[in-house]
């Protein structure tokens, strides 16, 4: 057996790994729209289509965090990391290193592959009805 081969059997834990910490990293932009912590994302009230953003960040980063209806809300989170891309950072320069986009995209993309792929160990969703 390859160490590849061997390798495979931590699948589910690698895509753990990936869950979490994106979503850690997702309720982080969440709480700086919300709360400004850890730092303040911009001044002033929210208009309401940053603070609808906000709310999802913070609730579907949540979600996502401790794996519960994982696919669900990564579609959605998907959704709202495109829309952000297209409305927000794509107007101002095609390439993502320019606009600031690169997070966006990223998180779009690792939501769409936790649709996609499920949540991996460690969730919510992986228990089983008594």
């Amino acid at each position: 057996m390859s160490t590849f081969e061997r390798l495979s059997a931590y699948r589910p834990y690698g895509l753990a790994a990936l869950r979490i910490i994106t979503a850690l990293l997702f309720i982080e932009h969440g709480t700086m729209k919300l709360f400004a912590f850890p730092a303040a994302q911009m001044a002033g009230p929210l208009p309401p289509l940053m603070l609808f953003a906000a709310l999802l960040e913070l609730v579907g980063g949540i979600l996502i965090l401790v794996g519960l209806l994982t696919r669900p809300v990564a579609f959605l989170l998907a959704g709202e990391m495109a829309v952000a891309y297209f409305m927000a950072h794509a107007p101002s320069s095609f390439f993502p290193a320019v606009n600031q986009g690169d997070a966006a995209i990223l998180f779009c993309f690792v939501f769409l592959y936790l649709f996609f792929s499920g949540p991996g160990a460690f969730a919510v969703d992986n228990r089983k009805a008594a």
